[in-house]
């Protein structure tokens, strides 16, 4: 099983996911954002079949992961408790900033959106301050 970072792998996965945002836009004239798509498909006014479509590859897809040479990471190193209010504050953002890194990285930036970027920008600017005060500072959550 391969379990390391490799620019190929990388590289495949990126390529698979702007496909599949182009063929939504382009089959169906729609964003891909993952926030988006999941929020109507939870709400019986707005869900459509394709909504349901989208969020079931979004779990079937690493349940069949196992079938190829890839794996997903096993380990985490924070707790429970900072994995859920992390999975909040993304949810959170996503809210605020109307829209998830999804809509905004992989399709905003494709479509030139001046919002997009300066969302994109926000969240890695954002990650890059997190990661150095964890790896600077030893702060655990």
């Amino acid at each position: 099983m391969l379990t390391q970072f490799t620019p190929l792998s990388a590289l495949l996965g990126g390529a698979f996911l702007g496909f599949a945002a182009l063929l939504l836009l382009i089959g169906n004239g729609k964003i891909a954002g993952i926030s988006g798509i999941t929020s109507k498909a939870i709400n019986p006014k707005h869900a459509k079949s394709w909504h349901w479509s989208f969020v079931l590859g979004l779990i079937v897809g690493p349940l069949l992961l196992p079938l190829s040479r890839f794996e997903l990471p096993q380990n985490f190193d924070s707790s429970w408790l900072a994995i859920i209010v992390g999975g909040f504050l993304v949810g959170l953002g996503s809210v605020i900033g109307s829209g998830c890194t999804s809509g905004h990285g992989v399709c905003g930036i494709g479509r030139f959106s001046k919002r997009s970027i300066i969302a994109t920008i926000t969240f890695m600017f954002t990650a890059v301050v997190v990661v150095f005060l964890r790896q600077h500072f030893a702060i655990s959550l």
